[in-house]
Formats: structure tokens, sequence, C-alpha cells
């Protein structure tokens, strides 16, 4: 319960003060969160390094700094949500391939939305709710309970339902596919171990096929977005087109080939951000490969230096 108590004093200061203010003293916080977690930061570069081959531990080193920064900015982000507004934070998104969005819900069969755990996720849902239709995020409960319902009752004043991942949520999940709600949730970590063996990076991990279930079952489209932080602190969506599970007859066949598809689209949107996906779980089974210690305070200060695959997509458009 100490979590949750500490949690709500710094979220109710967070709140109150402006947001550049917020970021700046949350920076210092990322770089001792990165010193003293030592165990996840150790995952993280692991995850990072299969993601990555072609980038040394140094550079590894410097995408776990930067990646730390931009997770504790999402937080920030998450704690001024009872005071924002969705058509103010609207200037503050931009868009790439809205189009596909367009078509996948010109179906009427609802849009299942695939992503990784990249990007403050709250922003776009928040906007596509109050623009586009209900938006559900169906993922993992929190630990303690008052803060998985602090979650729950701050989005939900912003049009979100959280459906819980379980048994119960992805009836929910139906049922909101059904209505031609959206419903959005990352696939790139087994919370429940029940996922597939497929290749993620060259190297066998186990992948949930729930959305590839449910676009088989109902013939939902599913939707691969990817949600990033600018380097001006806006944020930027790029949709992928949409995948669409064809039913062969070989319905094991079927969904292991859709959830191949999006593993794919993973892929890319990690390679392309890996300073934003924040994963410091274990993906793989197999022992993760060891890296050199690169001690944190030999990394450059010119922290964008080097790192392959940071140039992301540039904005092609601002939301209107």
């Amino acid at each position: 319960m100490w979590t949750y108590r500490a949690f709500i004093s710094l979220q109710w200061v967070v709140e109150r003060i402006p947001r550049r203010l917020a970021y700046a003293l949350v920076i210092p916080l990322s770089k001792l969160a990165l010193l003293l977690a030592r165990s996840a930061r150790r995952r993280l570069e692991s995850n990072l390094a299969t993601a990555l081959p072609e980038c040394d531990p140094k550079q590894i080193g410097r995408l776990a700094r930067l990646n730390f920064r931009n997770h504790a900015k999402a937080y920030i982000d998450l704690m001024q949500l009872p005071r924002a507004n969705a058509e103010a934070m609207r200037s503050q998104l931009s868009y790439t391939g809205v189009e596909y969005l367009e078509r996948a819900r010109e179906l009427g069969r609802g849009v299942m939305v695939v992503s990784a755990h990249m990007g403050s996720w709250e922003i776009v849902a928040a906007i596509w709710a109050s623009t586009v239709a209900p938006v559900n995020l169906f993922a993992e409960e929190l630990e303690p309970r008052p803060l998985y319902e602090w979650y729950r009752n701050t989005r939900a004043r912003l049009g979100i339902s959280v459906l819980p991942l379980n048994r119960h949520g992805l009836r929910q999940v139906r049922e909101a596919l059904a209505a031609n709600e959206m419903v959005v949730t990352a696939i790139d970590r087994d919370i429940l171990g029940t996922g597939v063996m497929l290749d993620f990076f060259g190297r066998p991990a186990p992948i949930p096929t729930g959305p590839a279930a449910l676009a088989l079952r109902g013939g939902t489209p599913i939707l691969p977005v990817c949600v990033t932080r600018n380097p001006d602190d806006t944020y930027h969506a790029v949709a992928y087109p949409p995948v669409f599970a064809a039913p062969s007859g070989d319905r094991e066949a079927d969904v292991r080939r859709t959830t191949e598809q999006l593993v794919r689209c993973l892929e890319d949107m990690i390679r392309k951000h890996p300073e934003q996906w924040h994963v410091p779980h274990m993906i793989w089974p197999e022992p993760p490969a060891k890296l050199p210690a690169v001690p944190p305070g030999a990394m450059a200060h010119d922290e964008q230096a080097g790192i392959p695959a940071a140039d992301a997509a540039k904005p092609t458009g601002r939301s209107k």
C-alpha cells in the first residue's frame, strides 16, 4: 500500500505543475532509477541487444539511458491526465497512415489495435475516444488494487475503458468489437504465459495470439500502430496497413501466420525507435546474452550520438 500512497502523493504534485517543469524534474530521477534498478536495466539491455545485434555495449547503454528517460516522461503524462483535456491534447499529436485507420473502421467490425510497450498511449487513446470511436485498453491488472483503480478511473474520465487481461476482460473485448469500438493491446510480451513460440528478432519467443484469434473469429481487422515521443515532446502515431486474418480451414496455422505478420510490424517499430521500447522483463526464454559492463556514468553526454535506427519516420501531418 505504501507504493500507492507514494504514487498518489507524487501525482498530486505533478498534475499541478507545468508539463515542462515536471519533465525537467523527472529526468534526474530516471538517471537514479537507471543506477538503482540494476536487474531491470540488465534485462532491458539484453532485450535491446537482441533487437539490435549491430550495436556495441556502449550504444546499448546509451539506448537504455534514453529509454528510462522516455519512460519517466510517460509517467509524467499519466500523472497529469486527471486535469488533461482531449481537445487541448490534439495539437500535440501528429499522424502517419490515418487512411489505414479509416479503412479498418469502414468494415464496421471494430478495430483491434496492436502495438509494443512504447510511447504514451493514453494521449492517443484519449484523442481517438473523443474524435473517432470508443477506445478500450486491454491490459494487465496492476498491484496494489487501489493503484489499478486509479488508472482505470483516470482513463475513464477521458472516455477510455480499461479491460482486464483475463477471461472476463476477453468477453468485454468481444463485446466492444461487436459494437464497432477500438481495442488496444500490446503483444511484445507474453504476460499470461499462453503465447505461441515465434521468431522475434531471430530468436524464438512466446507471443500472444489473442488478436489473431479474435480477428479470425469475427472478421475484425488488426491495425498495427506505433506511438512515439518526438524530440520536442509532442507525439507521433504511425499506422501500418491493416492485417486481415483469412481463414483457410486450419485455424492453428491461420492464427500463427497472422501473428507472424504482426510480429514483423513490431520488429519494424522497435528497430526504428529502440530508445522508446521499454520492456525491462524477460522476453526470450533462453538465458540472456551477457553484455560487458558499461558504467552509466561513462555514457556520452550527447545521448543521441552513435545510436543506429534512432532516426524515426518524420511526422507528416498534425492532427486537426
